[in-house]
């Protein structure tokens, strides 16, 4: 027995060596395995019926294979070879399939798989390619800011832990960077880590930005394979801060300058357009050729008329990029001629002036007692009526809190006057005595009685109305009796006496003083009937045209008759006409 195995052993051996060698069998397959996942390669080959046992090996660079797994085909069990990158990685399943866990960069060789009898070997090559998928690519060593027409780093675009190593791209707002001189530089690095062999890809970008690219994302990409192909794994948004020159200055006015009084406080800010704004500025007043050097704002406190002009500022370094703009101080001033506390005697002339002067026109008002006037108050004889809180209030409309405002109160003295009436009552019974009294300050009335009779009523006043009022009473007399009323203010006394025959003896009644209020109205009504006559004269006028039309326009025989006629008719209605007016 042992002699008949020597030859076998030999054989198989011999088989072996030859297989290695010539290579004969099936074409290589590839087997695409993710980095960390199990490798699974199956057996490409039919297992014959007199298999004596199954092999693995891999091959070196240099084309010497390495046995790394065993099994017999009648024993059914698995050896593994002393290999010490695939210790405790192998599993060899009855079919023949070869599975290594963990994969690595590594186990990419070219595997085979060998079947033995005892009079062939068979052989089944597969190639296996590991991928491992990059990081997701991040913009590191990003600027600070960017200046425009300055080419600058933007940054670097890192993706690591890659196999194989994989490509970057840079985008502008979603679009592909492509390189170009003196605008676009991209340089592209690769590293590989000697103990994992993964790949670190790296992109840096130079960029020359403009004043377009404000606020615009920037974004890059790595690019790989795995093993289902090709993919494309994307960056974060980053926004760069761009700076650039300022090419405008502008002013400002706080509050808005058409509002601007005198006392109010002016600020004046200057603005530059460029990233980052310009923080100094010369600010020119008006009259003065130096600047003022100072911070972005000017303050002017309590402002007056004459600060009313052109202001302007500019840069430092650049003062011939100027703004401007008008400032109006608007200014409001009222006199009142007189004002305060005048008093004058009634009759008295009064001339009063209320004058404006103002950085554009302004709406007067007159009020007196709180009440508004129709127009500015003038006394050429002055009455009670006439005293009274004069205000004159002007205003600009479009200012708002320009307000000015002069008071005058006019005080209207006066003598006291006195007029008597006296009025019999319809029953015969009694008489009514009423003095009328006006002046100011108020006079005092008293009554005096001389001679016999029964006062039925103690004297009654009215109110005081305008510097006047009464002061009534209402007697019996048996006799003749003289009446005396006695007016006394401040400026005078006066005494004025009524003689008032006995109840019995019939006499003429005075009429009653009207007042203020009735004489109005008595006013009212002579107007109503002037207007009304004169209405009544014109449609006379009319009828009386129109009927001398047709009169003429008349060719009947009878037209001189009738036209006789119609002239007596017309002078009777002028007759009437005229008695009319004089009604």
């Amino acid at each position: 027995m042992a002699s008949q195995a020597a030859p076998s052993c030999c054989l198989v051996f011999c088989l072996l060596i030859a297989a290695a060698v010539l290579r004969p069998g099936l074409g290589w397959d590839t087997v695409n395995s993710a980095y960390g996942d199990t490798i699974i390669m199956p057996c490409r080959l039919s297992v014959p019926q007199n298999l004596m046992f199954g092999k693995w090996k891999y091959e070196k660079p240099d084309g010497s294979p390495v046995f790394i797994a065993f099994r017999s085909s009648t024993k059914k069990s698995v050896q593994y070879d002393d290999v010490p990158e695939y210790k405790d990685r192998l599993s060899l399943s009855e079919n023949y399939t070869l599975s290594i866990s963990n994969a690595r960069i590594s186990d990419e060789k070219r595997f085979v798989c060998m079947l033995v009898t005892e009079d062939n070997v068979f052989e089944a090559p597969t190639i296996v390619k590991v991928f491992k998928q990059p990081s997701k690519p991040e913009i590191v060593s990003k600027a600070p800011f960017l200046e425009t027409e300055q080419l600058k780093k933007l940054g670097d675009c890192i993706s690591k832990d890659s196999y194989p190593d994989g490509n970057i791209t840079w985008y502008r707002s979603g679009k592909v960077l492509q390189p170009l001189e003196g605008a676009v530089v991209i340089i592209f690095q690769k590293q590989m880590d000697p103990v994992t062999q993964l790949y670190t890809m790296t992109s840096s970008l130079e960029y020359k930005t403009t004043k377009a690219d404000l606020h615009v994302p920037f974004t890059c990409s790595v690019t790989y394979y795995g093993p289902s192909g090709q993919k494309t794994v994307h960056s974060e948004q980053a926004v760069f801060d761009i700076y650039y020159p300022t090419e405008q200055v502008t002013i400002q006015v706080l509050p808005p300058k058409n509002a601007i009084k005198e006392g109010d406080n002016i600020t004046l800010k200057c603005l530059g357009n460029g990233n980052p704004p310009p923080q100094e500025f010369l600010f020119y007043l008006p009259g003065q050729p130096e600047g003022i050097r100072g911070s972005n704002t000017y303050t002017l406190t309590d402002v007056r008329r004459n600060a009313t002009g052109d202001y302007k500022c500019s840069l430092i370094d650049k003062r011939s990029m100027i703004a401007s703009t008008a400032i109006t101080v608007h200014y409001l001033d009222l006199s009142l001629n007189p004002s305060g506390e005048v008093t004058k005697q009634i009759g008295d002339a009064l001339p009063v002036s209320c004058t404006i002067s103002a950085s554009r026109n302004a709406t007067v008002v007159w009020m007196k007692d709180n009440v508004r006037l129709r127009s500015s108050p003038s006394f050429s004889s002055l009455h009670y009526q006439d005293a009274g809180n004069y205000v004159c209030e002007t205003a600009l409309q479009e200012v708002e809190g320009l307000k000015k405002r002069e008071s005058l109160t006019l005080i209207v003295e006066g003598k006291p006057q006195i007029k008597m009436t006296k009025k019999t009552d319809p029953s015969g019974l009694s008489k009514t005595i009423i003095c009328h009294v006006e002046g100011f300050p108020k006079p005092a009335i008293q009554w005096t009685i001389t001679g016999s009779g029964s006062v039925i009523n103690q004297a009654k006043e009215s109110p005081y109305i305008n510097g006047r009022y009464y002061s009534k009473i209402i007697i019996s007399p048996e006799e003749n009796v003289t009446l005396t009323c006695t007016a006394e203010n401040q400026l005078e006394r006066t005494v004025n006496s009524l003689n008032v025959s006995a109840i019995s003896i019939p006499e003429h009644d005075e009429a009653d003083e009207i007042s203020d209020e009735n004489r109005e109205k008595v006013n009212d009504q002579a107007k109503l009937i002037v207007g009304i006559v004169v209405g009544l004269l014109l449609a006379a006028l009319v009828a009386g045209v129109v009927y001398w039309l047709y009169m003429k326009k008349s060719k009947t025989a009878s037209k001189h008759v009738n036209k006789e006629l119609g002239n007596q008719e017309e002078n009777k209605k002028l007759e009437e006409n005229n008695h009319k007016t004089e009604a």
